[in-house]
């Protein structure tokens, strides 16, 4: 069983910055995907940000944002560590909401833009409150 395990989340002010880890833990897993989804109060879970590393060209991942947090979140992977994380910068009020840390399997997918929807993934973590105050 894979246990993905989100921190870093809390309060900030809009303009601010907060910094997402997710650590994976149990049995060893060759994930092709991670992501990072949020739910507000009221609406459905979207897609964040995803990295993924399934071409070996792609040495740091390869990343893909929503247009809502392009230019301000960036998604990393830490091998050392096997963390994912999402640096959140110039944080905005609609930023608020709960995140998700997801991991998929070894599985490819045919199309890439797959990896936007939730269903895509097969773990996910608990979530971690983040509020940015206006």
């Amino acid at each position: 069983q894979v246990q993905l395990v989100e921190s870093g989340g809390g309060w900030v002010q809009a303009g601010g910055s907060l910094r997402l880890s997710c650590a994976a833990s149990g049995r060893t897993f060759s994930s092709y995907a991670m992501g990072w989804f949020r739910q507000a109060p009221g609406k459905e879970r979207e897609f964040v940000a995803r990295i993924q590393w399934s071409d070996v060209r792609w040495s740091n991942g390869r990343t893909y944002y929503a247009d809502s947090v392009k230019g301000r979140f960036t998604i990393s992977r830490d091998n050392a560590e096997n963390t994912v994380n999402l640096q959140m910068n110039s944080l905005k009020p609609e930023d608020t909401a709960v995140y998700y840390c997801a991991a998929r399997g070894s599985r490819p997918v045919t199309y890439y833009s797959t990896l936007d929807s939730s269903t895509a993934y097969d773990y996910w973590g608990q979530g971690t409150q983040v509020t940015v105050s206006s």
